[in-house]
């Protein structure tokens, strides 16, 4: 032993000790694990309150917010009780039908309006196309007591007028979208169709449109999804209580229950029960129509 470590003081070209070391890249996948972790629990708080509070009797909520529905502060009535006060059937039904309604008018322009600016190669075009993209940077809240002044005066304060602004405030980014698709379509398969008799209606329709599938999926949802959640517009727009949606219902039931936050807080939850289901199934498609729309 002794000559052994003789022999390594004296001979410099020893082979040393190798000492073993971290993986670095395990601990930087620790470090986003933890962060992920992190972040996951600050989002997911508030929907961990708001559905364990509407399991919750009144006396449960205000003895302990945070704790489990157990035992005397447990209530299985308060989602029947907040539905029925709700009027959630008629409101989900003037929510369908407005979202539903909207989403198709938008597609089908933004579509037609997009497909011309792609093949109408001039500087009107062009211009039109910027016109478009720079409509997303004003805010709402800028157009928003003319345009209810203008729609006002010509009757269209209604759910059908709501459509057609929507119409408005959609087109932008559905039309930046096709846009992008569209590019990636040959212009043979047009050409060849104008050949064989087809005029651009028909061109479009029969050639085109049917070629538009995946974008159509993704323009749906974006516009599906924030029509359904949107509030302010239909405040400002729908004066009557038979045509409420379930953000404006949720908005004066929040009000005329506000005190027994058992029922405010179940009826809430019915409220962003749809669009979260909605969401993941359809969270894979926004995704790659974006991808597609954006790369095209």
């Amino acid at each position: 032993m002794e000559t052994k470590m003789r022999a390594k003081a004296g001979n410099p070209s020893f082979p040393k000790e190798i000492k073993p070391h971290k993986n670095p890249k395990k601990k930087s996948e620790f470090k986003l694990g933890l962060v992920s972790i992190l972040i996951a629990v600050l989002f997911l708080s508030p929907f961990y309150i708001v559905l364990t509070n509407s399991l919750k009797t009144q006396k449960g909520i205000f003895t302990n917010v945070v704790n489990l529905p157990f035992g005397e502060h447990f209530s299985s009535t308060n989602y029947v009780e907040a539905f029925h006060e709700l009027n959630f059937i008629r409101a989900f039904g003037n929510s369908l039908f407005i979202t539903v309604s909207s989403t198709i008018v938008i597609i089908i322009f933004a579509s037609m309006a997009a497909w011309m600016l792609v093949r109408t190669k001039t500087k009107l075009s062009t211009f039109f196309f910027f016109l478009f993209a720079a409509a997303m940077l004003v805010p709402f809240q800028s157009v928003m007591l003319p345009l209810i002044f203008i729609m006002g005066r010509l009757g269209f304060l209604n759910p059908y007028g709501l459509i057609f602004m929507y119409l408005g405030f959609g087109s932008s980014l559905s039309i930046i979208l096709y846009h992008g698709f569209i590019k990636s379509i040959p212009v043979e398969l047009e050409e060849a169709a104008i050949i064989d008799g087809c005029n651009k209606f028909q061109v479009f329709w029969h050639i085109i449109f049917p070629l538009l599938k995946p974008i159509n999926v993704t323009v749906a949802i974006l516009n599906a999804m924030w029509i359904w959640n949107d509030f302010l517009l239909p405040q400002l727009v729908i004066n009557k209580p038979q045509w409420h949606t379930i953000p404006l219902r949720m908005f004066y039931f929040f009000g005329q229950y506000s005190r027994r936050w058992h029922l405010a807080l179940a009826g809430l939850v019915l409220g962003i029960i749809p669009i979260i289901l909605f969401y993941f199934f359809a969270q894979k498609h926004i995704i790659k129509g974006v991808t597609d729309g954006s790369i095209k």
